[in-house]
């Protein structure tokens, strides 16, 4: 099976470097040979989640510095597993509710395994209490950056704001979507004014006027904090790792959201016409950039 070309879907200019220019493009060469051997996405998700077992484990004997390097690898192969299972879904059609929360809940299983890791390596009950704290502030902030992405590149193509798919009485899936969807009532006026007379005119203004929060957003990636734990445990001190999550990670969502909102806020403000229409397109990633 030949892979499809990428969906070009991405705004380059929002994207982690680290995704652009390692991350993906390993996960695109792999979407050959798992297409062909019929791997689902399902199974990448949880064969990831194994793989992140492997970097908690190294992380957590960061005593030998060789492990945090073992622990870096193998965490770097996670996120690569972690892009590769939606390219798998989009390209099979096989995208579903329940596959959408088991990749998230593998995501978190990884990030719960490390902080486990490294509250058995410090070995001490304020160790443990750290650990839980910043593992809440990581799916707090991680949801909610996940939720801005989302809503940009959805605002960039002209979409109408994303509904959960009906999924039953799930109670894991009805709890995801309340998070993932909870923002979309605080943005709904501004939604709103793109499907207005103005409405091309006021997502090319977006377009741009955006990006800076969301740059800054970026530094939410689960790349940024597995760089963070490999410095925070080649140092010797991976309780370092926790307190960045607690406070400068959480300091960087408020200040990522709140300069969105803002955005929006001047963009519906302004009496006069905004920027003249330009192509989207250019700005997303060429066939060969997207992973």
């Amino acid at each position: 099976m030949t892979p499809p070309p990428p969906d070009g879907s991405r705004d380059r200019r929002i994207e982690d470097p680290t995704n652009l220019y390692l991350i993906h493009p390993l996960g695109r060469r792999l979407l050959g040979p798992a297409l062909r051997a019929r791997v689902s996405a399902n199974a990448v998700s949880v064969a990831g989640l194994f793989i992140g077992l492997g970097a908690a484990w190294g992380f957590g004997h960061w005593v030998d510095w060789r492990w945090s390097v073992i622990g870096l690898l193998l965490a770097a192969a996670w996120l690569v597993a972690d892009g590769l299972d939606g390219m798998i879904a989009r390209a099979t059609g096989t995208a579903s509710p329940l596959g959408r929360v088991l990749d998230g809940v593998c995501d978190h299983g990884v990030f719960i395994l490390i902080y486990v890791a490294v509250a058995l390596s410090i070995g001490t009950v304020d160790g443990w209490a750290l650990a839980i704290i910043a593992g809440t502030a990581h799916a707090v902030q991680s949801s909610l950056y996940e939720g801005e992405r989302a809503r940009y590149h959805r605002r960039i193509k002209g979409a109408a704001p994303s509904t959960p798919l009906p999924v039953g009485h799930n109670p894991f899936v009805r709890l995801y979507d309340a998070v993932a969807f909870g923002m979309d009532r605080v943005t709904a006026r501004f939604d709103a004014a793109l499907d207005g007379p103005d409405g091309h005119r006021l997502r090319i203004a977006y377009a741009d006027g955006a990006v800076p929060p969301m740059r800054l957003l970026a530094l939410l990636t689960a790349n940024m904090r597995v760089l963070a734990l490999f410095g925070a445990c080649v140092a010797g001190r991976p309780e370092l790792f926790c307190w960045i999550e607690i406070a400068p990670m959480t300091l960087i969502a408020i200040a990522g959201i709140a300069w969105h909102r803002r955005v929006e806020t001047r963009l519906l403000a302004r009496a006069h016409p905004l920027q003249p229409p330009r192509e989207l397109g250019a700005v997303f990633f060429s066939k060969d950039q997207i992973g």
